[in-house]
């Protein structure tokens, strides 16, 4: 498995664990509305899931760039590799051609 597949897996796993929170703050508000824990206390334990949310949204935001800078460093390296080749074929052509100059200017 590559770099950027396992980046993408865990950007999965983050995104499921968010929506997971929020069924929790859901959970929260059902138990809230039918009076079983206080509004005080609903909304305490609801600002620790959202910040545990937030802290999840940025890693997966980190995760992402991750991915760009990776793909990126890839194209740049493909980029490299086609100049390298082109090089090569230009000077293998210019070989070829002081070799055909040169059997010309001996006959």
């Amino acid at each position: 498995m590559g770099f950027i597949e396992r980046m993408e897996k865990n950007i999965a796993k983050l995104g499921k664990r968010i929506q997971k929170e929020e069924m929790g703050i859901a959970r929260l508000a059902e138990k809230c509305e039918s009076k079983k824990i206080t509004k005080a206390d609903f909304t305490i334990k609801k600002r620790v899931i959202e910040e545990r949310i937030n802290g999840m949204k940025s890693r997966m935001r980190v995760l992402q760039g991750g991915i760009v800078r990776e793909k990126q460093h890839q194209e740049e390296k493909a980029e490299e590799k086609e100049k390298k080749k082109e090089e090569k074929e230009k000077k293998e052509e210019g070989k070829a051609r002081e070799k055909e100059n040169k059997d010309s200017e001996e006959k």
